[in-house]
């Protein structure tokens, strides 16, 4: 028999470590080749790693959520055979000796002798219980204990009598009153809870926390929010929608959105850049490569739509539809979920209000879709129903100045709220 030594292979151009996220195996489990043995996360990426032998796992190096180094051992696999292959393998290796827990021998078990029985402990006193009774009956207390205890909150079904037939008195509710008794609910059959469950982040969702902690400690945000008037635009949707061929998408708000953002940063080109703070220098992308926040199982991910610049409403919406799919299927790979420029955040149906959206790091800014509402509307005449949403836009204050915030929104409010404008050339 020999051994295998499989390492944590190269995931990724540039990518030095990886968060295992998930073992297909445990010690003792019969692998095959091609098999798959776990799975690792790098830059919201998942991958998968085979097994390049067959045998039994001896060993695993890490444990779910531990970030593991290109090149460290991963698992230890016996192989049968001859075992010279994988015995040559494992010596050139870099060995990773398992931690192995010693037992505690079992405890001895004292077997009593037919002719001399074991000596008896000596009985301790027995604890006797205090009276108990059914909570769903009246307590027994006097009147004045009663108002005592209604003075002070305290539900008597709650206090342990001692006098007789379970009396409560007042030895009994002072007792009950110096141990921090706290009102008692007013419905029965409530109890409080005490547990706690502890939950490791792992995976996506530590992704998740590490780029918010790095957004929010590192970039000032600002937060601009606008009225936007939606009803022509939702008139050409539904329209479009209508006459739409078989093979085309069915078209959202966001494509609309992602050509508007194209017109737009053609104009003002500062708000689709990448901040080096290290550095201290901002790179400004002729590429327009939008992020779009993708809420899945797992977590909140951003596929990107590269070049939107050259992508007419259709073919935004066509990948964008394809990129979602990828991210919620966890299909997406890792160019599929980086390079973005410029991101949008939009809840649906659930948007609310009003939000402020946090940046993607090292973006300078994003845009955040609330929720389309009708509300009532002066014409100048009287009021009208429109659907009204607003968008709520977050810019990096280092680069971005309130004015030009302004600027970039009340620019996308005008093409937004006359959609004809977004399919002019030019």
């Amino acid at each position: 028999m020999g051994e295998f030594i499989l390492k944590m292979p190269d995931v990724g151009e540039g990518v030095a470590e990886a968060e295992l996220v998930e073992w297909h195996v445990k010690p003792g489990d019969p692998v095959r080749e091609d098999m798959v043995l776990a799975a690792v996360m790098t830059d919201k990426a998942t991958v998968e790693i085979p097994s390049p032998v067959t045998g039994t796992v001896l060993w695993l190096g890490a444990e779910i959520g531990d970030t593991v180094a290109v090149k460290a051992p991963l698992v230890r696999i016996e192989v049968s055979g001859d075992g010279a292959a994988a015995t040559e393998i494992a010596t050139t290796a870099v060995p990773a000796e398992p931690v192995v827990k010693e037992q505690a021998p079992a405890p001895e078990v004292k077997k009593a002798s037919p002719l001399k029985p074991e000596p008896k402990a000596v009985a301790e006193a027995p604890t006797v219980p205090p009276p108990t009774r059914d909570m769903a009956k009246k307590p027994l207390a006097s009147p004045a204990v009663r108002l005592r205890a209604k003075d002070s909150g305290v539900d008597l079904r709650q206090v342990t009598g001692t006098g007789p037939a379970g009396r409560i008195t007042h030895d009994d509710l002072d007792l009950f009153l110096s141990r921090g008794a706290q009102p008692a609910p007013a419905i029965t059959g409530l109890v409080r809870k005490t547990a706690v469950e502890e939950i490791k982040v792992t995976g996506l969702r530590r992704r998740i926390a590490e780029k918010m902690t790095l957004s929010t400690s590192r970039i000032p945000h600002i937060t601009y929010v606008e009225e936007m008037d939606m009803t022509a635009l939702e008139d050409l949707r539904a329209m479009m929608n209508r006459d739409r061929k078989p093979d085309q998408p069915k078209l959202t708000v966001l494509p609309f959105l992602m050509r508007a953002l194209v017109k737009t940063i053609a104009e003002q080109p500062g708000v689709n850049a990448t901040f080096d703070d290290g550095a201290g220098v901002i790179h400004r992308h002729a590429a327009v490569n939008i992020g779009i926040a993708t809420q899945t199982h797992a977590g909140l991910t951003v596929p990107v739509v590269r070049h939107a610049e050259a992508r007419g409403i259709w073919d935004c919406a066509a990948e964008l539809n394809r990129l979602a799919d990828a991210a919620r299927t966890g299909t997406a790979t890792r160019d599929e979920l980086t390079g973005s420029t410029i991101t949008i955040s939009s809840l649906g149906a659930l948007g609310g209000i009003a939000s402020t959206p946090v940046i993607n790091h090292p973006e300078v800014a994003i845009v955040g879709v609330n929720k389309i509402a009708i509300r009532p509307v002066w014409d100048g005449t009287q009021f009208v129903p429109r659907k009204i949403m607003n968008l709520s836009s977050s810019f990096d204050h280092r680069v971005i100045d309130g004015w030009d915030a302004a600027t970039f929104v009340q620019r996308l409010k005008t093409l937004l709220e006359t959609p004809a404008l977004i399919f002019v050339e030019g």
